[in-house]
């Protein structure tokens, strides 16, 4: 991914493992977490020493988080009510916790973030008014999106 930076890439999208653990959660986690993680945090430290932190935007989050109770199989279920994502880089405060869920990991109780706001954020982060107006090959204008605001404690 930083070679791909390095080179001129833009946008550069990694995909890791297989992460539906609808069945065995715990020994598939314990497969893939360590490695995740190595490779996580190896190109944010990489990218932090060759000084493209600043430019470059680290972005972890799955579609949905997973349910809070293991089901019939050892496994965790898909979970639309709280999840959570890593951000790193293009002056994002490191360290930072934002929102809280219950202590089973089922409802948000502080700060909730939408799939919008985290769209709206990045947008943002990249120069671009997520409220511009867009034409469709017909002529009509769309908003690039129509619903999120900015995260901005990330970068505070």
């Amino acid at each position: 991914a930083r070679r791909l930076v390095e080179a001129g890439a833009r946008f550069v999208t990694l995909a890791y493992g297989f992460w539906d653990y609808h069945g065995n959660n715990f020994g598939n986690a314990r497969a893939d977490l360590p490695m995740l993680d190595q490779a996580l945090s190896a190109l944010i430290e990489d990218l932090h020493d060759r000084g493209l932190d600043k430019d470059v935007s680290v972005i972890a989050w799955g579609e949905f988080g997973r349910s809070p109770t293991i089901n019939k199989d050892a496994g965790r279920d898909h979970w639309g009510r709280a999840g959570s994502l890593i951000v790193a880089g293009a002056g994002a405060t490191g360290g930072k916790v934002i929102g809280a869920s219950d202590r089973d990991g089922a409802l948000v109780t502080d700060r909730p973030v939408r799939p919008a706001d985290v769209a709206c954020t990045i947008y943002e982060s990249l120069g671009i008014d997520p409220r511009k107006r867009l034409l469709t090959p017909e002529g009509r204008p769309v908003e690039i999106l129509d619903e999120g605001t900015s995260v901005h404690e990330i970068f505070s």
